[in-house]
């Protein structure tokens, strides 16, 4: 029984397109061997454990665990994971050096996997996307910054906080031409291989300014007294609201206008709250006709994890009040930019999924004109057809940690020291409230408080 059936005319020569079997023997090989690790494995969530102490809010516990059974949760090729949920996890349990030391080695291996996966060849990838190296989410690069820039203010080093946004800056800057020599490796891939290079399909939005990213910039620089700096990333915030619609659906906080206009003899309060956790990705199956037959590709796919929370408010003990407001939705962003690499996901799997497809073909053709090795050239077609239909699984590793929404707010009051409620609410009332006790807010300084609820 043959799954790729080849008409009796081209059983007597290879046709155009199909690479000689002496190219395919090596790579079978490699990418058999590889492919029984992987599908042969059941699909287990490790994470469950550090998930459950997550969801007590737990952290210094979730981080504990984490690290305890990093060789269960982690493969070898996961190291930008494992940084990435450790980094953002001691930064929650206020572990703020190592949350740097995790979120700096997670950054340098993402750059350093992104640039090794430019140069690798398709064989690499001929399993499946999960073969390589992973090198991160964008949406994970530009926010490893902003709670590494959080880290060094907590730890009063403003001046590498605000190396750490310039940071943020470049790397939105570069986005939209990032995966240009990524694509041309994979079209010069596809035409070693004798595979039809696959239509670009590109990205409908863009995403090269964070506004929350500029809130933190604005506010450091008014902390240094670079007022003329603070401007312009106040004025960026509006830009960023204005060029990315499909990101920011809500209007501006309106806290926003006043950061700059702080009254003589009084200090300002600033409070940001992280609220919900990031997308996580799901599996997307295609079947795309290539001549007389058909090849399964499987795609990642963004998929939401909606936060519980709807509104935040901070209370003072004096009975001042005042509400933070939405400001950066980054689970939205999380699902812009991936929007930009889907092209660059598409075209590779299709040259893989041909690479496969096309195996196959050769050893059909192999099976009927051959007189001594039909039945062993048979098996061999049918073992490589199960092994494309089998192998080709989507990357739907990413971080676990980051949160989904920044709400921020900003209150003038006269130097002092202050105790308060951060309440964060659901349609149905309060999810949970944290306190902050004899918090000194002094003039001419910034003094900003984080709250965060993973709920």
């Amino acid at each position: 029984m043959r799954f790729l059936p080849v008409c009796k005319k081209a059983a007597a020569r290879r046709p155009r397109g199909i690479p000689p079997p002496a190219r395919l023997f090596p790579i079978l090989f490699r990418a058999g061997t590889a492919a029984f690790l992987l599908v042969s494995c059941a699909t287990v969530d490790h994470h469950v454990p550090v998930d459950g102490a997550v969801d007590r809010e737990e952290f210094t516990q979730a981080a504990a665990v984490l690290e305890s059974q990093k060789k269960t949760i982690y493969r070898e090729n996961d190291n930008v994971l494992y940084c990435l949920d450790k980094g953002m996890l001691n930064h929650y349990a206020g572990n703020y050096e190592l949350s740097s030391a995790s979120l700096e080695e997670g950054e340098r291996a993402i750059e350093k996997n992104f640039a090794v996966s430019v140069s690798q060849e398709i064989g690499v990838f001929l399993v499946n996307e999960k073969a390589r190296e992973y090198d991160g989410e964008d949406y994970e690069d530009v926010y490893l910054n902003v709670f590494n820039a959080l880290n060094y203010y907590h730890r009063g080093e403003i001046d590498e906080a605000l190396v750490e946004i310039r940071r943020i800056n470049g790397k939105l800057r570069n986005l939209s031409v990032k995966y240009g020599a990524v694509m041309s490796a994979m079209q010069k891939a596809a035409l070693e291989n004798n595979v039809e290079i696959p239509k670009n399909p590109q990205a409908s939005v863009k995403f090269d300014n964070s506004a929350l990213a500029r809130y933190l910039g604005m506010l450091f620089y008014r902390g240094q007294g670079a007022m003329d700096d603070a401007r312009i990333d106040r004025d960026q915030i509006k830009i960023a609201f204005a060029d990315a619609p499909a990101v920011y659906t809500q209007g501006l906080p309106s806290s926003i206008g006043a950061e700059l206009e702080i009254p003589p003899g009084m200090a300002r309060l600033n409070v940001i709250a992280f609220a919900g956790r990031a997308p996580i990705k799901t599996e997307e199956v295609l079947r795309i006709p290539v001549g007389f037959n058909w090849i399964k590709i499987a795609l990642p796919v963004m998929k939401a994890r909606p936060s519980a929370v709807t509104a935040v408010e901070l209370v003072l003990d004096g009975g001042k009040r005042f509400s933070l407001e939405l400001l950066e939705n980054m689970g939205a962003v999380a699902e812009t930019t991936f929007a930009q690499k889907k092209a660059v996901i598409y075209t590779r799997s299709i040259i893989r999924a041909s690479v496969k497809g096309v195996s196959a073909m050769v050893f059909d053709i192999m099976s009927e004109t051959s007189e001594d090795n039909s039945a062993l050239f048979g098996l061999l077609s049918l073992g490589s057809q199960i092994f494309a239909e089998a192998s080709e699984q989507a990357d739907l590793r990413m971080s676990r940690y980051f949160p989904e929404k920044a709400y921020v707010g900003g209150l003038n009051v006269p130097p002092g020291v202050y105790s308060f409620t951060v309440h964060f609410y659901s349609k149905s009332g309060t999810i949970v409230s944290r306190r902050f006790e004899n918090v000194p807010v002094n003039q001419g300084v910034l003094n900003l408080t984080e709250a965060v609820c993973l709920k």
